[in-house]
């Protein structure tokens, strides 16, 4: 697996997003959970609509994910995103809350989830569209949403925590941000 990077530009991040929402909705809503949830990829693509929208029609504050057995991990669905699935379960037609959030045109009449290769072609096909030249894969999204959580002042342990990372270091390796070379040429203690 190569490495990829996380969408700096906060101007890019909005041309993707208009290129996918002229090309296709679904895509969009993909791309905007993907980036404001900060839910792996594989997550994202097993994705119930009763995962994310409540028996009455509403949009859940939050996507709650098995994670290691019993342990349940949640992550919080934006303004944006609650607008975006709302607009995009509206205008998509389903039978059961039980089927995918984002389904497969190819597969089985679309009751099967989008599959991770599609995905990635989607999220790539955009980004070269926008004028990206990074390398950009599925874990884009996630790492984009850490990137940006963190230059917004969230404290690189809560998320490493979420990612379930060893290590500061390795979250900000992740997410990638070089942490600043300190220069201690000027400590002079004398004592």
């Amino acid at each position: 697996m190569q490495f990829v990077e996380p969408i700096r530009s906060k101007e890019k991040i909005l041309e993707i997003k208009a290129i996918l929402k002229k090309k296709n909705f679904r895509d969009y809503v993909l791309f905007s959970l993907g980036i404001n949830s900060g839910l792996k990829i594989h997550d994202l693509l097993n994705l119930r609509i009763k995962d994310v929208l409540t028996e009455e029609g509403f949009v859940k504050e939050y996507i709650d994910v098995p994670f290691h057995g019993e342990d349940i991990q949640r992550f919080h669905i934006s303004r944006i995103c609650k607008s975006a699935i709302s607009d995009y379960l509206q205008n998509r037609s389903y039978d059961s809350l039980d089927e995918p959030l984002f389904v497969s045109k190819k597969q089985n009449k679309g009751k099967q989830p989008l599959l991770r290769q599609q995905a990635y072609k989607i999220i790539n096909d955009a980004a070269r569209l926008a004028g990206l030249t990074e390398r950009i894969g599925t874990h884009t999204l996630r790492k984009t949403f850490g990137y940006h959580a963190y230059q917004s002042g969230v404290p690189v342990e809560q998320i490493q925590k979420m990612f379930h990372h060893s290590s500061p270091n390795a979250t900000l390796h992740y997410i990638g941000v070089v942490p600043k070379q300190r220069d201690h040429s000027s400590i002079d203690l004398n004592l």
